[in-house]
């Protein structure tokens, strides 16, 4: 008996025979394992959802491929999966998680695990009551961060920790978090989540407002610089007010798989499909975030899937067309560039500026050429 059609008798007889005929005609549906790809991502207020839908509508072919996404419960939880849970082939988790889970010693071995690719950045967002003008005035205050299994719960220590700031941290699912702090009944939220983020956008209670982040030692060593804007969130920021906060770097991970074994070649069969096909996804029609990923970008402390080091090292070429500068590196790097000339008590021109960006372009380039990077 077809197995689908095994599988459709507790529905009852009348719509096992119905679908029956739709199933034999096209055996490709009945394909078991082959070619699937289970790959855990976010919660369902996250980017990492939309990020496999795009995977999963350029990739799946049909016939050997398919990406079936699988919601996951935070990026610490999708790293615990990925080790002991089985059926998850992949996962997207952010990089201070996996640095947290190593570090925590979360789970045993879970130093082995691989990663295919670094992705897009998220941003963390700190929203806060009127009276709170800084995030020195949280000493003392309660601090929504998230789930315990979140990346918010993660970056919010070490970001509270490194500003020397105590604060009180609460774990009420975000929604819950911003109705609370509506009601004045904790002093802000934290979120990691790629802008803009719906929830925040959608925040409209009197006087709330994003805190900025000060850009001390401690966190510029982990994260990078960049802002959040009115284009983002336009009723939350003004036009010339925009916010200076830190990126958190996100990471297309892989099960510790036996090599030869099928999910291993199906995973290779993706990972190579997607490193071929990535021109795709930076083209419209395919979330931006897209085009902050450079494939070729390392992951310190980590080793990559050895079949994408592999695509990587024969196709050194077309990765290096294919290493997109972010959208907003350009602002990032001016804003670098004014801090330490202000530092120094000098100026330079907007012209030098861009000459000196020009140059850096130039040098990244080569330096993923070279592997000097």
């Amino acid at each position: 008996m077809h197995g689908l059609f095994a599988r459709l008798l507790p529905l009852g007889a009348a719509a096992a025979l119905f679908l029956a005929p739709a199933f034999a005609a096209d055996e490709s549906f009945d394909r078991g394992t082959h070619g699937v790809i289970e790959l855990e991502t976010g919660d369902t207020a996250g980017i990492a959802g939309q990020i496999a839908a795009d995977l999963a509508a350029l990739l799946d072919d049909g016939a050997t491929r398919r990406v079936v996404p699988v919601l996951g419960d935070g990026a610490l939880q999708n790293i615990v999966d990925l080790k002991l849970l089985h059926g998850i082939d992949a996962a997207i988790v952010e990089a201070d998680a996996l640095d947290y889970a190593r570090q925590q010693k979360l789970i045993a071995g879970v130093e082995s695990l691989t990663y295919i690719a670094r992705l897009y950045n998220e941003e963390f967002h700190l929203l806060a009551r009127a009276d709170i003008k800084t995030v020195a005035d949280l000493a003392g205050k309660t601090v929504n961060v998230g789930p315990p299994t979140g990346s918010t719960q993660v970056t919010a220590q070490k970001f509270f920790a490194a500003l020397g700031v105590a604060v009180t941290m609460t774990s009420d699912p975000t929604d819950v978090a911003l109705a609370k702090l509506a009601h004045g009944d904790i002093d802000a939220v934290a979120l990691v989540a790629a802008k803009p983020a719906p929830l925040l956008r959608a925040a409209d209670a009197p006087g709330l407002h994003f805190l900025s982040v000060p850009l001390k030692a401690p966190l510029t060593q982990t994260y990078a610089p960049t802002r959040l804007t009115a284009k983002d969130y336009p009723g939350l920021i003004g036009e010339d007010a925009p916010v200076d906060t830190i990126a958190v770097g996100t990471v297309l991970m892989a099960a510790n798989l036996q090599q030869g074994s099928e999910r291993y070649r199906n995973l290779v069969n993706f990972t190579e499909a997607l490193f071929t096909q990535f021109p795709t996804l930076i083209e419209p029609g395919h979330n931006a975030k897209w085009r902050e990923v450079n494939l070729a970008a390392d992951l310190p402390g980590w080793h990559r899937f050895a079949p994408a080091e592999q695509w990587l090292a024969q196709n050194a070429p077309v990765a290096q067309q294919q290493n997109v500068v972010p959208q907003d590196m350009k602002a990032v790097f001016e804003r670098f560039l004014d801090e330490r000339l202000k530092a120094m008590g000098s100026d330079m021109s907007q012209q030098q500026k861009d000459e000196l960006f020009g140059q850096f372009e130039r040098w990244q380039t080569q330096a993923a050429s070279t592997g000097t990077r």
